[in-house]
């Protein structure tokens, strides 16, 4: 069976699991949208993940767009030549941004997104609906970045896309969302890297407490492992980058996945 096939494959017996849950509509996830934000996230193998998204269905709503429960994301992320964004990431420095473009490929939405992070451990997202489909930063998505981002004058040039599918559910007695994005792929004008075997769940709150999904996780040992996606993008696709600080990590995802380096 081709790669693809199975995809796919997986894609259906996941999607079967799904509509065994409690449905949530875009409209009604208004009163979730955990704008200003403590994230937690957790990586394990793609093997535990259908019986763990079993487990699930007691305590979350699974959000429908459009009669899809699982829906595609590409994300461009921009950063200067040196790779600025990166590195502040890379050494752990407060007060930092990412900034992104986005398209939610179901309900056909485009934003150009803005996401810091404070010294508190904070995140904050703000974002710009954009009418046309066009990553290209026009003058209004760069007035929004200068009036937004924490470091708001740097010279943007986009570095890479980061695309997957993702599953968000939704806590149906706290104000929490979980999203759990499958098929992760990296790519920029050179290369494509594909991390096809790995779950990436990330679990947002208003402020860090015991929930449903930490009590499942904690139960298979899977502890939490903080990763930026664009962060990963960046050590896949780009030889010439620092990336020491990041090796306690990738020798965790190494192990998680082992097609991966």
């Amino acid at each position: 069976m081709s790669i693809q096939n199975d995809s796919q494959f997986a894609m259906n017996e996941y999607g079967s699991i799904l509509s065994g849950f409690d449905q949530i509509t875009l409209t009604e996830m208004d009163n979730v949208q955990l704008m200003s934000r403590m994230d937690t996230k957790f990586v394990f193998n793609l093997e535990l993940f259908p019986e763990i998204l079993q487990k699930l269905a007691l305590n979350y709503r699974v959000l429908n767009v459009n009669g899809h429960n699982i829906t595609d994301y590409h994300t461009l992320y921009y950063d200067t030549d040196d790779f600025l964004f990166y590195n502040h990431h890379r050494c752990g420095k407060g007060n930092r941004s990412k900034v992104r473009y986005r398209t939610y490929v179901q309900s056909d939405l485009h934003f150009f997104e803005i996401k810091n992070k404070n010294n508190k451990d904070i995140t904050f997202k703000t974002r710009l609906k954009i009418i046309e489909d066009s990553p290209q930063i026009n003058k209004k998505s760069l007035a929004f970045y200068h009036n937004n981002a924490l470091i708001n004058d740097a010279d943007l040039k986009p570095k890479l896309w980061a695309n997957y599918a993702r599953i968000t559910l939704v806590n149906k007695t706290q104000t929490e969302r979980l999203t759990l994005d499958l098929n992760l792929h990296f790519k920029n004008d050179n290369a494509t890297k594909y991390m096809s075997n790995i779950v990436i769940a990330e679990l947002k709150q208003e402020k860090r407490c015991k929930s449903a999904f930490t009590e499942i996780i904690k139960s298979y040992a899977i502890k939490e492992l903080s990763i930026s996606k664009y962060c990963l993008g960046v050590i896949n696709l780009y030889q010439n980058v620092k990336q020491n600080n990041f090796k306690p990590k990738l020798l965790t995802l190494k192990k998680i996945n082992h097609e991966l380096y």
